[in-house]
């Protein structure tokens, strides 16, 4: 099984801002997709996600469209969370509550995930209120509770404490090594990368100019592009 791309296309009236004629991403790792900003990232995890719509192209996860009802496996979570204007317990619970859990096993998953991310006394906070930090808590939470199959990491962990960096992929490694779902990350830190990710697709100006494991885009082997990028910390 795999997510896979083909002859994807995004413009802005005359400019081409993703140009993929055809990616692979086999399923069951973490994907890191790392390059320069403007390289087209966000704009492809946008699209995969079902929130933009691409120029032209097909985007196929396990052999079927995005739009045969396979999004409901899957989440998108931004760089600054986006939150409902409710408590920190129904922002966790919703993706439960819209598809028909039982009152108690809503309680029961949102007290876990409460406790999991430490933030069992902000429960009844109002999501606007909260810090950055604890509002991309809450965010994950709510990305996790409903076991996605692909979840989608937009910068995740930018402009947050080191703290709830460290929770943050804890939360990440810890869901990984339980469900093992296929996570895209959108990230600029290196060491993160090799941290949590076991993939790499670099992008550069709307391409994938190359994709694999760490050792290839690590190693010599790699494109010369990406090889200066990670060397020189550019990225």
């Amino acid at each position: 099984m795999k997510l896979t791309i083909t002859s994807l296309i995004k413009k802005y009236q005359n400019r081409t801002v993703l140009n993929i004629p055809e990616l692979e991403l086999e399923e069951g790792y973490v994907w890191g997709i790392i390059g320069p900003n403007g390289s087209g990232k966000s704009t492809l995890m946008k699209i995969i996600a079902g929130l933009l719509e691409p120029s032209s192209g097909k985007i196929h996860y396990r052999d079927q469209k995005l739009k045969d009802g396979v999004q409901k496996d899957m989440t998108l979570v931004f760089q600054k969370p986006y939150l409902l204007r409710t408590s920190v317990f129904n922002n966790i619970a919703y993706p439960l509550q819209i598809r028909g859990y039982s009152e108690k096993e809503i309680r029961e998953r949102v007290h876990e995930l409460l406790e999991s991310f430490q933030i069992e006394a902000l429960r009844d906070q109002k999501a606007w209120t909260l810090s950055g930090g604890e509002g991309q808590k809450v965010a994950l939470a709510r990305a996790l509770i409903f076991k996605p199959r692909l979840l989608m990491l937009d910068e995740p962990t930018a402009n947050i404490d080191p703290s709830s960096i460290m929770l943050l992929e804890e939360r990440i490694q810890e869901y990984y090594q339980q469900e093992k779902p296929t996570i895209l990350m959108v990230t600029h830190n290196i060491q993160q990368t090799r941290r949590l990710c076991n993939r790499v697709a670099f992008m550069n100006e709307g391409e994938v100019l190359d994709s694999g494991d760490l050792r290839h885009l690590y190693g010599a082997e790699a494109h010369p592009l990406v090889r200066a990028f990670i060397q020189k910390g550019l990225i």
